[in-house]
């Protein structure tokens, strides 16, 4: 699927995801056109999804990040379904996540402080449907965050 070319070409997109097409060529040893055609054809085999900008949330103030786990009753075949349309709706909910075991859903939620965290909580979080129960992680670090693989 991918050659030797290919993943030079990862590897330095990862490593600096902003890089003009001809400096990634540079750094990957290739030609700009060479560069150019192989992430057009990763792009449209998908092994790259998107470019995205990565925002520092707590650089925007949010200086509060909790990790909520949630057990659905499931007495109601729409549970999932209505539980995650009105997390959808909550602004400070970063990530929707879905498992299988005993945790069946677990979002990211930021907030300014506390006081605000506690405000979400109760006015936001307590009010989604077809909760059973909910535990709570807070971020205390992050020691490991790779976007890279190992190409």
């Amino acid at each position: 699927m991918l050659d030797d070319t290919d993943r030079r070409i990862l590897r330095q997109l990862l490593a600096d995801p902003g890089l003009p097409t001809a400096e990634l060529a540079e750094r990957a040893g290739v030609t700009t056109a060479t560069c150019w055609r192989r992430l057009e054809r990763m792009e449209a085999s998908g092994v790259i999804g998107a470019r995205q900008a990565v925002v520092d949330w707590r650089r925007l103030g949010y200086e509060v990040e909790v990790s909520l786990r949630f057990t659905l009753d499931k007495t109601d075949p729409r549970a999932f379904d209505d539980f995650i349309a009105g997390a959808r709706a909550v602004p400070e909910v970063l990530m929707i996540e879905t498992f299988l075991g005993r945790v069946d859903v677990r979002l990211t939620v930021i907030a300014r402080d506390m006081a605000q965290y506690q405000d979400i909580y109760r006015r936001r979080i307590l009010t989604l449907p077809h909760i059973a129960d909910i535990e709570a992680l807070m971020l205390v670090a992050t020691i490991k965050d790779e976007g890279t693989l190992p190409l």
